[in-house]
C-alpha cells in the first residue's frame, strides 16, 4: 500500500467525492493556536477560506480513509488510529483505510512522531471527529425515515431504526449527511462500554509487512531514478580536500562523482557521492574512489579525552542551575548520613533496521521527497530555508519506517538527496550503508553524573543533588545560546519526587565537542534515569530500609502508589529468596510512569544471569494492550543493549563500530522473559514507544547488587565479568 495524501479544498472536495458519487468528509481547524480545534465539512472549509484536511472520509461504498499525519516505524499509529475511529465510528476495522498525509503543519498541526506523542497528542480529537461523523449519519438516517434521532443508533457500518429493525448502509446516507452542519458536542463512549479499543486486535498493518506490500523507503521507485552512495568525511566536521574519481568512473553504470554538503546542526557535513543506474554500481565506484580529507581547525577526541572532560567539568564550579528547591547543599553538608557516587552513560548509535534512506526529484522550481521520515513538517521547514524554495514548494511523502528511535527525526539525509537531485537534475535514491548509519551519528550523547545526597533519622531523603555532565543538543544550532541549560536535566526524575523532596539540586555542566549527538530512545531520560534510579537504591541502603518501602514516604500521589503496589504484588517482591536478587527503578516520560523489577541470579559457573523482568507501565488512557506491551517489551531490550551489548566509541576523532559485529545487538538468547502489567484508570493518556527504556538499566544493577553487593555505575558492563 503506497500513502498518498488527500487534500480537500472545495474544488478537490468536489472532484473527489465524484470518484464515488458523493462522500462524507469531515476535518479539524483550529482558528488560532492553543485553542481547541473544531470539527468541520469542505462547505464549511469553503465558508472560511481554507484547505481543510480530509481526516475521515466515507465513501457510497461505505468504505472509511483516514488520514495519518504521523509515521508509522513500528510503534502501531496504523492500528491504534484506526482503532479509535472503529470504535466511536462504529465500523468495522476491515472497512477503514489508511493514508499517510504529506507534510504540512498548517493543516495537521505537529506531525512530528516523537517524544510518544502520536496517540496522547490526538486520541481526544479523533474519538470527538469518529463521533461527530456517526451522529451526522444517524440524523441523516432520522431524517430519511421520519423518525426520531433517538429511535436509531449506530452499528457495523449501519444505521438501524430500534422499532423497525430497518437499516441504511453508511454508503446510502453520505450525501445526505454531507449537507448537515457538523454538531457541537457528541457524546463519547465510557470505557466500559468499549468494544474495539482495548482490545488486542491484530495490527493491521502486518498483513502488508509480510506479503510484501508496504512501502518502506527502499521500496520507493521513480521512472529514470539514479541510485546514490556517499562518501562522507569520517570526522563529521572536515571538509573534501581532493578526490580522485579516475577508477570510479570505469565502474560500469556509474554516471556522475559530485562533491556533496549536507547540513547537519550549525555545521555542513562534506562528502563525495557516486550516482549510478543501479545501486550496486553506485557502492562498487565509491569503493574504489580516492578522497583526500581536510581535517584541520578542529578536535580530533578519543573517547577517553571526552569523559575525562565530563570528569573536569563535574569536579570545576561551573555549572548551570536547572532546578534547586531549598538548600541542598547546606543540609548536605551538615548531615552524618550522607553518600555521593558518579555513574557514567555510553554514547550509542540508533541502529534501525532499515538504514537511511531517501529519495528527492528536484524539478525546477519544486522539490518532491519520499522516505522513512519522522517530522516530514520539519524537513519542509527545514529544506525551504537551505533551499531558498517556498514551503509549499516542498513536497514530503511518508513511507513507512523499520525503525526511528529520533534519528529519522532529523533532516540531514533529505536535504543531501534533494542536494544530489539538483546537482544530477535527475530522482536520485541516496542510500546509507549499516557501515554508514553507524559511524555517522548523530549519537546519543555520553553522560556523566555527580550525585549526593543525605538521609534523615527516619530514613527518608533530605537532601539531593545530582550534577550532570554531558552535551546539550540544542548548543549545537545554529546561533544556539550556549550558556543555556540543559532542559531535560531532569527528565525520567518522579515529578511527585520533586513534590515530597525539601532540599534539592540539579544542575548542568555542557559539553562543547565536534561529536554530532541527538534525540535516542526516551532521549535524555535514558541516561539520566540510570544515575537517578541507582542513586535512590544507594541511598535505600544507605538509610537501612527495603528499596521499595524506601521509595513510598516519596510518593506523594495515590497514583504512583498505586503502581508500586501492583510492582510489588506481580514481582514476588516480598518473597525473594537466598540467592536471587531483585533490583527496582521507576522512572516518568512522556507524561506515562513504568516501574521495572528485574530477578537475577547465579549460573552453575557462577556468572550472573537475568531471570525476569517484570514491567508495570501506567499510561492513563490506552488503545491496544498488544502494542503497548509489544512497544514495552521492544524499550526493555533496547535498554538492555545500552547497558550489557553494546557502545559508541571514538578514537582519534572518528566512531570505532562500523557493523554489527563490534556494534553487537541483543540476540534472542540474551533476552529474559518479560511480564507486563497495564494500569487501568481514568488518566489522560500518556506515551508508550518509549517510557519503558530508562527504568531498565538501573533495575538490573540493583539486582545485581542486592545478589552480589557490588554497585555498578559505569555503563555497558559486562554480564560475564560481574
Amino acid at each position: 500500500m503506497e500513502a498518498i495524501s488527500k487534500n480537500i479544498s472545495r474544488r478537490n472536495f468536489i472532484k473527489f467525492s465524484s470518484l464515488t458519487g458523493a462522500a462524507l468528509t469531515l476535518g479539524l481547524y483550529s482558528q488560532a493556536a492553543g485553542k481547541e480545534a473544531e470539527i468541520i465539512t469542505p462547505e464549511a472549509a469553503e465558508n472560511l477560506g481554507i484547505e481543510m484536511n480530509a481526516w475521515i472520509t466515507i465513501d457510497t461504498n461505505g468504505k472509511v480513509t483516514i488520514t495519518n499525519h504521523r509515521s508509522e516505524m513500528g510503534q502501531g499509529s496504523f492500528q491504534s488510529v484506526p482503532q479509535m475511529i472503529a470504535e466511536e465510528l462504529e465500523v468495522n476495522l476491515s472497512d477503514i483505510n489508511i493514508v499517510f498525509a504529506q507534510g504540512n503543519n498548517a493543516k495537521y498541526g505537529s506531525q512530528i512522531t516523537g517524544g510518544s506523542s502520536t496517540i496522547r497528542g490526538t486520541y481526544k480529537k479523533l474519538l470527538k471527529l469518529s463521533a461527530t461523523a456517526r451522529e451526522m449519519l444517524i440524523e441523516a438516517a432520522a431524517k430519511k425515515w421520519n423518525v426520531s434521532k433517538a429511535e436509531c443508533y449506530a452499528e457495523g457500518g449501519r444505521v438501524i431504526h430500534k422499532p423497525s429493525g430497518k437499516k441504511f448502509h453508511y454508503g446510502e446516507l453520505v450525501q445526505e449527511a454531507s449537507k448537515l452542519e457538523a454538531p457541537k458536542n457528541v457524546k463519547l463512549k465510557l470505557p466500559e462500554e468499549y468494544k474495539i479499543i482495548r482490545k488486542p486486535l491484530p495490527r493491521q498493518d502486518t498483513p502488508l509487512k509480510t506479503n510484501g506490500s508496504a512501502i518502506f523507503g527502499l521500496d520507493k521507485k521513480l521512472p529514470g531514478m539514479l541510485y546514490a552512495v556517499v562518501e562522507r568525511n569520517p570526522r563529521f566536521h572536515g571538509k573534501v580536500k581532493s578526490f580522485d574519481d579516475t577508477e570510479t568512473k570505469k565502474v560500469p553504470g556509474v554516471k556522475h562523482v559530485i562533491p556533496v554538503k549536507m547540513s547537519v546542526f550549525n555545521t555542513f557535513r562534506e562528502g563525495v557521492a557516486v550516482v549510478a543506474d543501479n545501486l550496486w554500481s553506485a557502492m562498487q565506484g565509491r569503493k574504489v574512489l580516492k578522497v583526500e580529507w581536510d581535517d584541520s581547525g578542529f578536535e580530533h577526541l578519543s573517547t577517553e579525552q571526552l569523559y575525562a572532560r565530563m570528569s573536569d567539568a563535574l569536579k570545576s564550579n561551573n555549572s548551570l542551575s536547572v532546578r534547586t528547591k531549598g538548600d541542598a547543599e547546606v543540609v548536605y553538608q551538615k548531615s552524618e548520613n550522607k553518600i555521593e557516587a558518579t555513574y557514567e552513560t555510553p554514547y550509542e548509535s540508533h541502529a534501525c533496521m532499515e538504514p537511511l534512506n531517501c529519495v528527492a526529484h528536484y524539478q525546477d522550481d519544486k522539490v518532491e521527497i519520499w522516505g522513512p521520515i519522522q517530522g516530514p513538517d520539519w524537513v519542509q521547514d527545514f529544506l525551504s530555508n537551505l533551499l531558498s524554495l517556498p514551503k509549499e514548494k516542498i513536497i514530503v511523502n511518508m513511507t513507512f519506517l523499520g525503525g526511528g528511535f529520533g534519528r529519522k527525526a532529523f533532516m540531514d539525509y533529505p536535504h543531501e538527496a534533494a542536494v544530489i537531485s539538483k546537482e544530477v537534475k535527475a530522482p536520485v535514491q541516496v542510500v546509507w550503508t549499516r557501515e554508514d548509519d553507524t559511524t555517522q551519528g548523530p549519537f546519543r550523547p555520553g553522560m556523566m553524573y555527580h550525585c549526593k545526597g543525605s538521609v534523615n533519622a527516619n530514613g527518608n531523603i533530605e537532601s539531593y543533588i545530582m550534577r550532570t555532565a554531558g552535551q546539550n543538543m540544542d548548543h549545537q544550532w545554529p546561533n544556539a545560546d550556549k550558556k543555556s541549560y540543559n532542559g531535560s536535566a531532569t527528565e525520567g526524575f518522579l515529578e511527585t519526587y520533586l513534590n515530597s523532596l525539601q532540599h534539592y539540586s540539579f544542575s548542568d555542566s555542557p559539553l562543547d565537542v565536534p561529536i554530532p549527538v541527538m534525540w535516542w530512545r526516551s532521549v535524555y531520560a535514558s541516561t539520566n534515569a540510570f544515575a537517578m534510579e541507582s542513586f535512590m537504591d544507594e541511598l535505600a541502603a544507605k538509610a537501612g530500609k527495603d528499596p521499595l518501602d524506601f521509595r513510598r514516604p516519596h510518593l506523594h500521589d495515590g497514583r504512583y502508589h498505586e503502581l508500586i503496589n501492583k510492582l510489588e504484588e506481580v514481582s514476588g517482591w516480598k518473597n525473594r529468596k537466598k540467592g536471587e536478587g531483585y533490583g527496582v527503578a521507576i522512572a516518568e516520560s512522556f507524561s506515562s510512569i513504568v516501574g521495572e523489577v528485574v530477578k537475577v541470579s547465579k549460573k552453575a559457573d557462577g556468572k550472573v544471569k537475568i531471570d525476569k523482568v517484570w514491567a508495570v507501565m501506567d499510561c492513563g488512557w490506552y488503545v491496544n494492550p498488544d502494542i503497548i506491551k509489544a512497544q514495552i517489551e521492544g524499550s526493555i531490550i533496547m535498554g538492555l543493549g545500552a547497558a550489557v551489548t553494546h557502545a559508541t566509541h571514538f578514537k582519534d576523532g572518528k566512531a570505532v563500530e562500523q557493523n554489527f559485529n563490534t556494534y553487537k545487538m541483543p540476540r534472542i538468547t540474551d533476552t529474559p522473559e518479560i511480564e507486563i502489567h497495564i494500569m487501568e484508570n481514568d488518566e489522560k493518556a500518556g506515551g508508550v514507544g518509549e517510557p519503558s527504556l530508562p527504568p531498565i538499566a538501573p533495575a538490573l544493577t540493583n539486582a545485581i547488587f542486592d545478589l552480589t553487593s557490588k554497585r555498578i555505575r559505569k555503563l555497558p558492563f559486562n554480564l560475564e565479568e560481574v
